[in-house]
């Protein structure tokens, strides 16, 4: 199932910053208010959205790390992605394209596995995922291109138990939607956006890169306010 608000289809530069699309999206997930559902964020970008939508409703706030493997040429381009429990999900029908050799992706893979560990040791520490056997999950990230890597985040949660999987991100766009949906058993996004061309941060007036430190320090906010 897949809740959006219509009124927002297609449209750009629809919220302020990733703290209102939080807000906006707690608004759609009231029914979870004061619940055990845990909200957990895909760092960075991730973290200030979900950070919002865990204040707004009252709800436990966590970390859920992975991370596209991307291209040697391209930071921004991915060809697959690493969950914090060692899942590793290639994407085979772009792989033919891109020239890429067995070593290369090897390489790719080892590199984003360690890139995965570390975050999830700075992030985590040493403390277990906590058990979602009887809990919701809500993951969060600040929005979907094509989907591929909260595919495999969805996946890890699974393994790890999950009963219940929602998806909550402010924008994405159509295809990688129609994709997810039936992976998850909802998916909540007011600003779906269809055609050739898509950036997260057109969803956005206010965008920047969400540093490491900054996510340390919104965590730790977090974590002083709940004890």
């Amino acid at each position: 199932m897949v809740i959006e608000l219509p009124e927002l289809r297609n449209r750009v530069h629809v919220f302020r910053d990733r703290t209102e699309a939080g807000e906006v999206l707690a608004r759609m997930l009231e029914g979870y208010r004061g619940s055990e559902a845990l909200v957990l964020a895909v760092p960075a970008g991730g973290v200030p959205v979900a950070a919002a939508i865990a204040r707004e409703l009252g709800l436990a706030l966590d970390v859920a790390v992975v991370s596209k493997i991307t291209l040697p040429w391209n930071t921004e381009a991915g060809y697959g992605a690493v969950a914090f429990d060692g899942t590793v999900r290639l994407n085979e029908a772009l792989l033919p394209e891109l020239g890429l050799s067995e070593e290369d992706v090897a390489e790719g893979i080892e590199r984003t596995k360690r890139k995965v560990e570390r975050r999830a040791k700075t992030l985590r520490g040493d403390r277990p995922l906590p058990d979602l056997t009887h809990r919701t999950a809500i993951l969060v990230d600040d929005g979907l291109a094509s989907g591929f890597t909260m595919r495999v985040a969805v996946e890890a949660l699974r393994n790890a138990g999950a009963r219940e999987v929602v998806v909550a991100v402010p924008t994405a766009h159509a295809e990688a939607v129609r994709r997810l949906a039936g992976a998850v058993e909802v998916l909540y996004c007011p600003n779906i956006r269809g055609g050739g061309r898509f950036a997260v941060a057109e969803a956005y007036e206010r965008w920047s890169d969400v540093e490491e430190e900054e996510v340390e320090r919104i965590l730790e906010a977090e974590k002083s306010e709940n004890q």
